[in-house]
């Protein structure tokens, strides 16, 4: 496996990896979640398939051009919907109606997948610390780090000399 499949299989467990603890404060210690943090679920979903996806078969370099170029995109999504719920939505009564919300209804995700995507919650009511952190800060963190791992990645792979 080339170092750039294995960079891609780490950028999609990790990811998995935030859901599973997203799932286990939801479903365990019963912090339910806002339309923000299920939206911020499914980023997360579409990037570990994309890393998934990506680290299979032969890497050539405009297959990996493309993967991280992807991966960066959704990771920017990601950071913006984090942002905006620790700014702005987890100080309103509601998240009722807004893009978070409409997105996981219109789509089905809420009613055909509620343990995941089930929205229990306010914005306000869904806002939860760990060590002093909320979660959306947490998430932003994450996002930010998987946006810049894979730029970092794909500036290398737009400057190497492709003879």
């Amino acid at each position: 496996m080339q170092p750039d499949q294995r960079i891609q299989l780490y950028i999609g467990s990790v990811s998995l990896l935030a859901v599973m603890i997203a799932l286990v404060s939801q479903h365990v210690y019963d912090m339910q979640p806002c339309a923000w943090c299920v939206t911020q679920r499914m980023l997360y979903i579409v990037i570990a398939v994309i890393g998934f996806w990506g680290s299979r078969g032969q890497a050539t370099r405009t297959k990996l051009t493309v993967w991280y170029a992807l991966i960066v995109s959704v990771a920017l999504a990601g950071v913006t919907a984090a942002v905006y719920q620790a700014q702005v939505a987890s100080h309103s009564l509601s998240c009722a109606q807004s893009l978070a919300d409409q997105l996981m209804t219109k789509t089905g995700l809420e009613s055909a997948l509620p343990w995941l995507f089930g929205i229990y919650a306010s914005c306000m009511d869904a806002r939860i610390t760990l060590f002093g952190l909320e979660y959306a800060y947490w998430s932003l963190a994450l996002f930010a780090l998987i946006a810049g791992a894979s730029a970092y990645r794909l500036s290398y792979l737009l400057r190497r000399n492709p003879y």
